[in-house]
């Protein structure tokens, strides 16, 4: 039986939030690497939240704020996930992982290698399986959504949404100037069409549709003019906003997937078997 070891993710947003999550029950030890300021729109499901706050919990599974590898490595220890602010991924030469995923959600590669680690994954489109990476996982919602690919790419970024009670754009709360990002409304609670629920500099954010806010950025984040800045969900108060999603789960267990399989693979190559 493989071992599980150790997994440097890039990025602590929703979808990478929901592989770490996965990945740490598996038995990985979990390190993730953020931005000194992450723009995170699902910030209750996002271990992200620790740049802001500190520490963040998602389903039993904590994370923590750390400075550096050695502080990183004592809460690894406590079982509890580091974040760090390293969005160049200067420490994963220092920290040794045994697989990297880069799951910052670009839509383009900023930096990732095949070779960076023993195992380098990619979520989503502007990577290359066995180019730059050795798989991609697919990450727009449809068939083959958590797939794992080998060779190839995953599906373009089309910059719709997803489908949700009939609704896809209509979804998405944007910012209409450049500015700084004021929440009117929490997460969780009901908005209404045509109800302003945040500001930028001054200038209203309204919502298109009914429904429950799902996300929406930290307060004062800073914007640009037509970025994504909030999510509402025309299910209302049925839909769930303090869990994993079902596309993070598709794409987490996609990620898993990925990295057993090419350990396996890793072995039999050492062993001078046939490849898998």
């Amino acid at each position: 039986m493989i071992k599980p070891g150790r997994v440097i993710i890039k990025g602590a947003g929703d979808l990478a939030s929901g592989v770490a999550h996965r990945l740490w029950y598996a038995g990985f030890d979990v390190i993730m690497l953020e931005l000194p300021a992450p723009v995170v729109v699902r910030r209750t499901v996002s271990f992200a939240a620790a740049v802001f706050s500190g520490c963040a919990q998602i389903e039993g599974v904590s994370a923590r704020l750390c400075r550096d590898s050695g502080e990183a490595e004592k809460l690894l220890e406590k079982r509890i996930i580091p974040v760090l602010v390293d969005p160049a991924g200067s420490l994963i030469n220092c920290l040794r992982p045994q697989a990297f995923v880069d799951a910052a959600m670009a839509k383009k590669n900023t930096g990732a290698t095949i070779g960076a680690a023993p195992v380098v994954v990619a979520l989503g489109p502007g990577f290359t399986a066995g180019v730059d990476v050795d798989a991609v996982i697919e990450t727009k919602r449809g068939h083959n959504l958590g797939r794992v690919i080998y060779s190839g790419t995953a599906a373009e970024n089309t910059g719709i949404p997803g489908g949700v009670g009939g609704f896809t754009v209509e979804r998405l709360l944007r910012a209409p100037v450049n500015g700084t990002f004021l929440p009117h409304k929490e997460i969780g609670e009901i908005a209404a069409a045509g109800e302003t629920v945040a500001t930028v500099d001054g200038m209203p954010v309204v919502a298109a549709i009914d429904g429950l806010l799902r996300g929406l950025l930290f307060p004062a984040s800073i914007v640009k003019k037509g970025m994504k800045v909030g999510d509402i969900d025309p299910r209302g108060s049925e839909a769930d906003c303090y869990t994993i999603s079902d596309k993070a789960r598709a794409v987490a267990g996609g990620v898993l997937e990925a990295l057993m399989h090419l350990n396996h693979r890793m072995s039999y190559d050492k062993k001078g078997g046939e490849k898998i």
